[in-house]
């Protein structure tokens, strides 16, 4: 089994509300993946193998790294579908898209929930079949040799995690509520399966001058 390390992409369109408005990056996106691949570049970090979902967002976050590294392009890194969840959650059952960001901070676990209970008719995909997904997309990746990046999303970050830790839901949505955006999250092979040992890490942020520029909205 290989090292993993998994990078959220760098701050999106944060004024959204659908999937494409959201799928792209801000002026402040774009510098937060040229930091952060500057920062790998300059501690000598090794790796062999970049992965990317096919958003745009991380495609661009990719490319903004500058790593070297020849992309593997996987629809199952691709994040679960919010907006479109959220939508029909308001169709179905009254509950309002937030307008503010301590309303979002409620509103998610609500719609994962609604989502893994099978209460929300049309989904883009099951909650079953998107866990599946991402497990076999890191699965097949961690069998392969060599270091890995992946750029991918906060959300599935935190499903990953949830399901090493075998986390709850309301544990899965705050774990994904604090993932910044371009932070570093590794996952090392310890006694055949593969284990937490990095969260949120962002050394390219994480300076007097760089201090507003860590975001996870």
């Amino acid at each position: 089994m290989s090292t993993i390390t998994l990078i959220r992409h760098g701050q999106a369109n944060s004024t959204a509300t659908d999937e494409v408005s959201y799928d792209r990056l801000s002026d402040l996106g774009h510098t937060q993946a040229q930091w952060l691949g500057q920062h790998l570049r300059d501690t000598g970090a090794h790796h062999t193998r970049l992965f990317t979902g096919t958003l745009r967002r991380h495609i661009e976050t990719a490319d903004g790294m500058a790593m070297d590294l020849t992309p593997t392009r996987d629809a199952r890194l691709n994040e679960l579908e919010y907006f479109t969840l959220a939508g029909l959650l308001s169709e179905q059952h009254g509950i309002a898209f937030p307008t503010e960001e301590h309303e979002f901070l409620a509103h998610f676990p609500t719609v994962l929930q609604h989502w893994k209970e099978g209460k929300i008719e049309g989904a883009p995909e099951s909650y079953m079949a998107f866990q599946t997904r991402i497990r076999d997309a890191m699965t097949e990746i961690a069998s392969e040799s060599g270091p890995a990046l992946v750029v991918t999303s906060g959300g599935l970050i935190a499903h990953l995690i949830a399901q090493q830790m075998e986390l709850g839901m309301a544990a899965t949505a705050r774990t994904a509520v604090a993932i910044f955006h371009t932070s570093l999250h590794q996952f090392h092979p310890i006694g055949g399966h593969l284990s937490p040992i990095l969260f949120n890490a962002t050394p390219h942020l994480d300076t007097p001058e760089r201090g507003l520029s860590k975001t996870n909205i």
